[in-house]
C-alpha cells in the first residue's frame, strides 16, 4: 500500500519561495509517475508538475520558470521547488504517484497524499 505524506506548505510573501515535500512508502519512486497538484478554493485541482520514471519533467504554463519537481531516489522523496511566488499560487498542494513509466496528459493517479497549504499574500 502506497502512502504519501507532503510537508513544507506555509504562508509567505509574494515573491517569496517554498519548497514542499512528498515522502513516499511503501513504493519507490524511480518507478512511477510523480506530480504535483493544487486546489484553490472554488476552483478544479490543476496539475502542476510531474516527473516520470526516467527523469523527464512537464510543468503547466502558469509555473514554468518559477517551479522546478525533483525527486530523491534515495530518501523516496518528491519536491517541489517554488520561486517567485504569487497570490494565485495560493491552494492547496498534493502529491500523487502512480506506477507508470510515463507521465501522460490524462493518466489516473491512484496514490494522492493528504495535502499541504501555501499560502502567497
Amino acid at each position: 500500500h502506497v502512502q504519501l505524506v507532503e510537508s513544507g506548505g506555509s504562508s509567505v510573501q509574494a515573491g517569496g519561495s517554498l519548497r514542499l515535500s512528498c515522502t513516499a512508502s511503501g513504493s519507490t519512486l524511480h518507478s512511477s509517475c510523480m506530480a504535483w497538484f493544487r486546489q484553490a478554493p472554488g476552483s478544479e485541482r490543476e496539475g502542476v508538475a510531474a516527473i516520470d520514471a526516467d527523469g523527464t519533467t512537464s510543468y503547466a504554463d502558469s509555473v514554468k520558470g518559477r517551479f522546478t519537481i525533483s525527486e530523491d531516489n534515495a530518501k523516496n522523496t518528491l519536491y517541489l521547488q517554488m520561486n517567485s511566488l504569487a497570490p494565485e499560487d495560493t491552494a492547496m498542494y498534493y502529491c500523487a504517484a502512480e506506477p507508470a513509466k510515463y507521465c501522460y496528459t490524462g493518466l489516473r493517479f491512484n496514490y494522492w497524499g493528504q495535502g499541504t497549504q501555501v499560502t502567497v499574500s
